[in-house]
């Protein structure tokens, strides 16, 4: 073990490292490195009815945020692995705060905290698997994994600090931020409140059973103390995030695809928004917060959601998610959604020589709950949204991007993105976004 750990930090200092000492296509170490660079602008829209502070301003307007981070890898002498990240990362959001949208623009800018890069713990996370017979598989080196040959049928324990979205909800298409859609609606379910901090990270546990073409995953990880804050909620006994999905891999007209089946349950300290509303109305012209007035005891807010992705050739792969929430509580961790569709193509660019690069379309609605709806309506203010007597209308919106592979470890990208209804708000937009891309890995 202490052999182990010194030729693993000689080797960290290395870039894209990796050593073998059981078998040609098993890394015992591994240290990956990304940066990436958004910058993001606005023109001025169109604007009219009543506005607030959580409005997105309707002026022009620009963002940014950039990220670098360090991904170290060690399998002990058990077979287990272990994974730390530490990540600094920095940015500005439209508006000077992360509101008016429902589905936002950027999905690094939760990690981004101001003009200064300050440096965080990202993952911290240990992952143990159990072969369990049947034909054997090569894993890829990659983020947070090293190459293993496995069985087929097989067991994976994760535990740690680590993202939910690192186990769940996966798709071959529309995933990564940094390197494909920018748009939350598309790189998971924007429906999908799921039990993290505000970066998106919690600790928890999660277990992996693959057998044959199935895969079958549960866990529970910690929420924040408070929704949409950065402390964590310790207490998994009484607050906690659960989830659990089933895959299924098939072939379809010769070309492979999966569909994932997701349902979660959060259990944590909320706000009712029927509460919520009540108050505003029993009490005219106070705070529009009011959520924060009735916070109190714990509530259950949950949902299902479908993710399929398909593969039309060696080129071109298509992709769909959809989720329906009960939206009667406030925001926990993510996006002011209740109900979403997210549905797109992304082309990879052999089809024209170019093999680096690729070229993405997608679409999105996304729809809020009775409750959420009436809350808005009366005046009342969410952490992300609330333009005042909200005339309401879904959010829609379309996504196109074209990622250039400057070199085999650089990618330059130009992204459009079309916003319909920003914050459900029929008096304002369309909003169009205009976002530069620079994202370099070894």
């Amino acid at each position: 073990m202490i052999s182990s750990l010194i030729r693993f930090l000689l080797c960290a200092s290395l870039v894209g490292c990796s050593w073998t000492a059981w078998a040609q296509d098993t890394e015992n170490t591994s240290a990956r490195y990304q940066s990436t660079y958004n910058w993001q602008q606005h023109p001025g829209f169109a604007s009219s009815g009543s506005t607030s502070a959580f409005s997105l301003r309707a002026p022009r307007e620009k963002m940014y945020t950039f990220s670098l981070t360090g991904h170290w890898g060690l399998r002990l002498e058990s077979g287990a692995e272990v994974y730390a990240n530490v990540e600094l990362a920095s940015g500005v959001p439209f508006t000077g705060n992360l509101v008016g949208m429902g589905s936002y623009t950027n999905g690094e800018i939760t990690r981004a905290a101001g003009t200064t890069p300050k440096p965080y713990l990202q993952r911290l996370f240990w992952r143990k698997t159990w072969n369990q017979g049947g034909e054997t598989e090569q894993i890829a080196s990659d983020f947070n994994q090293m190459a293993q040959v496995v069985d087929k049928n097989r067991f994976v324990l994760t535990a740690g600090n680590f993202s939910t979205l690192d186990v769940f909800d996966d798709n071959a298409y529309a995933k990564d931020p940094r390197t494909q859609f920018m748009n939350w609606s598309h790189w998971t379910y924007g429906a999908f409140d799921y039990a993290a901090d505000a970066r998106g990270f919690g600790w928890g546990v999660a277990g992996e059973w693959y057998q044959g073409d199935w895969v079958f995953r549960a866990a529970r990880m910690t929420g924040p103390q408070k929704p949409n804050e950065l402390k964590v909620d310790w207490d998994l006994l009484r607050h906690y995030g659960d989830q659990v999905e089933v895959e299924h891999a098939h072939t379809w007209m010769n070309q492979p695809g999966k569909v994932r089946v997701l349902a979660w349950r959060n259990r944590a300290v909320t706000a009712s928004f029927q509460e919520a509303t009540a108050y505003l109305q029993a009490n005219p012209g106070t705070d529009p917060q009011a959520f924060f007035k009735v916070r109190s005891g714990e509530k259950i807010k949950y949902g299902l959601g479908v993710n399929l992705e398909q593969a039309l050739s060696d080129q071109v792969g298509v992709f769909m998610r959809a989720m329906k929430a009960d939206g009667r509580t406030e925001t926990y961790a993510f996006t002011e959604i209740d109900a979403s569709l997210s549905a797109g193509v992304r082309v990879n660019g052999a089809a024209w020589q170019r093999g680096q690069d690729s070229v993405g379309l997608a679409f999105m609605e996304n729809r809020l709950s009775p409750d959420r709806r009436n809350y808005l309506a009366a005046g009342g203010i969410s952490y992300f949204i609330g333009d005042g007597q909200l005339p309401y209308k879904p959010e829609r919106g379309l996504e196109t991007f074209y990622s250039w592979g400057i070199t085999r470890h650089t990618w330059l990208t130009a992204d459009y993105q079309y916003i319909q209804n920003p914050a459900y708000n029929a008096l304002r937009g369309p909003v169009q976004v205009y976002a530069v891309r620079l994202h370099a890995q070894f």
